[in-house]
């Protein structure tokens, strides 16, 4: 039986700070959750209420684990307990970069965001948290 060998994706490894950076923006933000982080960058910056708006997003795996499969976004208002009135799409841009579009935050406050990672066994849910005027 032949082996199998699974090679690490380029910057797999990279620490969170690294991740952030990829983005190449002073406004880039971050999650965190079992060795991921998921950076990303509001295009236009900054968020604003009631304007559409895209996401840069960088996805660093941990060191030994996988990229993800699928990549999710989407964002809610655990206050109010209601979400966007859209539903964001995701597009792969590169080895672990993507692009969310489609997004608005119809209403001022906090807002989170929700990032969805499909791995190889597993669905893992990363978080941030914004206050938008």
């Amino acid at each position: 039986m032949a082996a199998l060998v699974l090679l690490p994706i380029a910057g797999a490894a990279q620490a969170a700070g690294d991740c952030t950076a990829r983005l190449k923006s002073a406004r880039a933000m971050q999650a965190e959750r079992d060795g991921y982080t998921v950076a990303f960058a509001p295009r236009p910056a900054p968020l604003a209420t009631g304007r559409h708006f895209a996401l840069d997003i960088a996805v660093c795996p941990p060191a030994g684990g996988g990229a993800p499969r699928n990549l999710q976004v989407d964002a809610d208002m655990p206050a109010h307990k209601h979400g966007m009135n859209y539903r964001a799409s995701v597009t792969m841009r590169g080895a672990g970069l993507y692009r969310a579009e489609g997004l608005m935050l119809h209403m001022p406050g906090r807002w989170r965001f929700l990032f969805d990672l499909q791995l190889h066994d597993r669905t893992l849910q990363l978080a941030h948290e914004v206050e938008v005027p």
